[in-house]
């Protein structure tokens, strides 16, 4: 009977790792407030009389915010989790509340620099939450970076689908009621997360592995799910209040559902016939071992490292990073997909005005909810085929970067339904870049000063926000239009964005080039990521036997 009820540390490490995942995964789901610009930028532009230029500059102010984000990264390597998700609250709160306050008329415009102010606090606050989110999910587990990068960052995907479609549920898609959703919401969720999500020491964060994958898979069926249930209402005709409340408990009850993972994991620790302890003994000689070494071979190879700069695949300090070529190619190429998407989704609403579509929510919503599966199914696939072929990560970036090309030139085309499948190739596109970049700048630049290496390539998207859509975007609509006689302007036609997506076009194979060079310089890299993948496992389940 004593044997049914082992209890270890490594059950309630376990429980506590998985608990904090689940954290992290609803953080995500309210940290993409950030994409959600169309749903209430023409409730701006018609308040503020804003010419498109005007208001793409408050999207780029918006996206700016995320430029601060060096200040979590700096932060996420001196302060605990639960700071970090605290300050990111509280600045959406105040970001976004500023913003309902002139949208619901609450309040008289505010000027338009206020307005640039309080919109970029909103895109900032986005980046303590992910900050603190893939920081710590990226150390708590270390063999399973596609998948946890897969996972959150489809969540975030999701997130703009998930705020949009509850806005049309129960407010009927009122842009007041939906910025009040985007300033207490995420706040709620972020003090919710402050108690579960923290890191853990390297030897928890480090075992594990094929439970990890079971259960990363079950992750991946609820986030697949949902999708799908998101997917389904967006295409119902007006549906009534009773089926839009109904919606509603059914999308809350299944992002409830990951809370049995944990759940499961601890009982499964408690009375599972003693594996903790079994598992703990094959793991600690493990990590000793094979990760860490002796103490003496550490202080060798510390000592061996600081004599030389490090290669690919070795920690790296913030100046080497920069130094490396490596890290400007993926930072440029990088630059070429997200900028270029970042571009359609805060210029949806006019595209879609522009070609004849006065309600741009669904575009919205199908842009998130197919880079959710770009993001998941990038993430978990290309982990899978680093270990069964070694094949480098950036290779799908490159893949990604001609898909979306095809889209843009869809786009330009202006067929009947071109809008539809360019916004769901834009999605899939844009999710693909982010779920590959960002464990590949963990595997060739390390995790010691990880955040801020992060930070610093997502300065792409306030720097790509303002050359493709501020500048691009925004110039080139403001010449094809006309003045209207409110002291705006708008544009009706395919003619509108045609020659924003033909440079977008060029961009994005600018940037398939440098991911294949990427690919092609990191070959060996992933090759020693494959190879030390195979004989963890086989080491282990000799252990065990």
């Amino acid at each position: 009977m004593g044997t049914a009820t082992t209890f270890s540390p490594a059950t309630l490490s376990t429980t506590i790792k998985w608990l904090g995942f689940v954290a992290a995964v609803w953080i995500q789901c309210i940290s993409g407030n950030n994409y959600t610009f169309s749903n209430y930028s023409d409730a701006l532009k018609s308040l503020m009389h804003l010419t498109q230029v005007q208001l793409n500059n408050l999207s780029v102010a918006k996206d700016v915010g995320k430029a601060f984000g060096l200040l979590a990264g700096l932060a996420s390597d001196r302060f605990p989790t639960w700071v970090i998700l605290l300050i990111g609250s509280v600045e959406g709160l105040i970001g976004y509340g500023a913003q309902w306050l002139v949208v619901s008329q609450r309040i008289q415009p505010l000027p338009y620099w206020q307005m640039c102010v309080f919109l970029c606090m909103g895109g900032n606050s986005t980046t303590w939450m992910n900050t603190a989110v893939l920081v710590t999910c990226i150390r708590n587990f270390r063999t399973n970076r596609g998948p946890v990068s897969g996972i959150l960052k489809g969540f975030v995907g999701l997130s703009t689908a998930i705020f949009t479609t509850l806005c049309s549920a129960l407010f009927a898609d009122d842009p007041g009621s939906f910025l009040l959703m985007l300033s207490l919401v995420p706040f709620a969720v972020c003090l919710t997360g402050v108690f579960f999500l923290r890191e853990l020491p390297p030897s928890v964060a480090a075992a594990g592995d094929a439970e990890e994958v079971k259960y990363f898979g079950l992750f991946n069926v609820v986030a697949v799910v949902i999708a799908l249930f998101l997917l389904v209402y967006g295409f119902i005709p007006g549906p009534s209040v009773f089926v839009s409340r109904v919606f509603v408990a059914v999308l809350l009850v299944m992002l409830a559902s990951p809370l049995g993972i944990p759940v499961y994991a601890y009982f499964e620790g408690r009375f599972g016939a003693g594996n903790d302890v079994e598992g703990q003994r094959v793991d600690e000689p493990l990590l000793r071992s094979g990760e860490h070494g002796s103490e003496s071979v550490a202080a060798e190879e510390e000592a061996a490292v600081e004599k030389r700069a490090p290669v690919l695949g070795e920690e790296h300090t913030i100046f080497e990073a920069l130094k490396s070529v490596d890290f400007w190619i993926l930072f440029v190429s990088f630059l070429c997909g997200v900028g270029t998407g970042l571009a359609v989704m805060n210029n949806m609403g006019q595209i879609g005005l522009s070609l004849g579509y006065p309600d741009v929510s669904l575009f919205v919503s199908l842009t998130s909810i197919f880079g959710f599966f770009g993001r998941i199914v990038s993430g978990t696939i290309s982990e899978f085929t680093i270990k069964k072929a070694a094949t480098p990560r950036p290779l799908w970036n490159a893949a990604s970067q001609l898909l979306m090309a095809v889209g843009y030139i869809l786009l330009a085309m202006a067929m009947p339904g071109s809008l539809y499948i360019g916004s769901i190739l834009v999605g899939i596109c844009y999710g693909v870049r982010l779920a590959i970049t960002v464990p590949t700048a963990s595997e060739l630049f390390g995790l010691k000063y990880y955040g801020l290496i992060y930070n610093i390539l997502i300065l792409n998207l306030p720097l790509g926000s303002f050359l493709f859509s501020g500048l691009l975007a925004g110039i080139l609509y403001d010449k094809e239009a006309t003045t209207t006689d409110g002291g705006g302007n708008t544009c009706v036609g395919g003619h509108c964005y045609r020659l924003v997506f033909i440079i977008m076009t060029g961009a994005c194979i600018v940037g398939f080039f440098l991911d294949i060079l990427l690919s092609i310089r990191t070959k060996n890299i992933y090759t020693k990521i494959a190879m030390s993948k195979k004989p963890k496992k086989s080491l282990a389940a000799s252990s065990g036997r």
